[in-house]
């Protein structure tokens, strides 16, 4: 991995308290907005959140049904656990704010029919020096995202009914075996 990745890695996960919580996603968009996105003119207001856990949607901008004025950022709710690193929850912020950026689910004017069109993620990472953050983020989530998955959707063992165990339960017959 890269250098600034393994300095992610490094740096605190989470709020001043380790916490990871929405106002710890609000300070990554802050502060990636200021750093990587400052040409890009906030023209409504853009909210970010914690959604579902999701095996495949790591996340998602969409106009607020109540609000259509107001952009919302929702994030997997996967990444509040501190075995995801930092960079992914930054790449993925970057990857929705590059929507926000090319007209979707925004007040700004569409760049393209598609939003992933021609390669225009990486080609976008790559515009604003983040490159690296792209190449990192598809390789840990190639290499760890499927254990990831694998721990967190994994099935639950079924329990018996309360009060009972599966012997002691008698059943009637049905009535086509003469119950």
């Amino acid at each position: 991995m890269s250098d600034a990745s393994q300095l992610s890695l490094s740096q605190p996960s989470g709020n001043s308290d380790g916490k990871r919580d929405e106002a710890w996603l609000q300070s990554l968009l802050d502060e990636i907005w200021d750093q990587s996105f400052g040409d890009v003119p906030q023209v409504n207001d853009v909210r970010i959140i914690f959604g579902r856990r999701a095996k495949r949607r790591l996340g998602s901008i969409s106009l607020d049904p109540a609000d259509p004025r107001v952009s919302i950022i929702t994030m997997n709710s996967l990444f509040k656990s501190t075995d995801i690193p930092e960079f992914i929850v930054r790449a993925t912020i970057v990857h929705e704010l590059t929507h926000y950026a090319h007209g979707f689910n925004s007040p700004l004017a569409r760049a393209q029919a598609h939003p992933h069109a021609g390669g225009v993620m990486r080609r976008e990472y790559e515009e604003r020096g983040l490159l690296q953050l792209y190449l990192d983020q598809k390789r840990w989530l190639k290499i760890n995202w499927p254990a990831v998955v694998a721990r967190e959707f994994a099935p639950r063992p079924r329990r018996p009914a309360r009060g009972s165990s599966a012997a002691s339960v008698k059943l009637p017959k049905p009535w086509w075996l003469g119950g």
